[in-house]
């Protein structure tokens, strides 16, 4: 409840309610996320232009796409980037998590997160984006980073062998 009310009070961020299977009060929702990594292994994220929170490059795939190419329009999307998507890092199903949009609307997101490398374009803003930069995962704890992608993109630097089911 304590959630709900900080909603009701601010209005403005996504935030993740957490607790004992509280992803059934939720929408489902298939998404996809890219963990685009530089030269120095730092991370892109962007800052959503709706809640000021930094993030991973993502969204929600459409009917008709492949995961991959969900992921590859999506960056397209948020920063005039050109994709490859490289390998699966996980697949993000956390039952005692949902998500609720500034809207008021709650998911429980089945993410699968990929790791991209750049192939074209030129990173630039979007509708969806207020800024972008490369960071380290320590440079990122510090920062206002959705939780979920802060995750996501610790465990795309383990570099583990085989895709994580989480």
């Amino acid at each position: 409840m304590a959630a709900l009310f900080y909603y009701i009070i601010t209005g403005m961020k996504t935030y993740v309610i957490t607790g004992d299977r509280v992803g059934r009060d939720g929408k489902l929702r298939l998404g996809c996320s890219a963990v685009i990594f530089d030269d120095e292994k730092k991370v892109l994220l962007t800052r959503r232009s709706d809640n000021g929170q930094w993030c991973l490059p993502g969204g929600a795939m459409e009917p008709g796409e492949s995961a991959a190419e969900a992921c590859a329009r999506e960056v397209w999307e948020e920063t005039g980037l050109q994709v490859d998507v490289l390998r699966l890092v996980g697949v993000y199903s956390d039952p005692h998590r949902v998500v609720v949009y500034p809207d008021g609307h709650k998911v429980h997101i089945v993410a699968l997160s990929f790791e991209a490398k750049i192939t074209g374009g030129e990173l630039g803003l979007s509708n969806e984006t207020s800024e972008f930069g490369y960071f380290s995962l320590e440079e990122a704890a510090q920062m206002d980073i959705i939780s979920n992608h802060f995750e996501r993109a610790q465990d795309a630097a383990t570099n583990q062998p085989a895709a994580l089911v989480k």
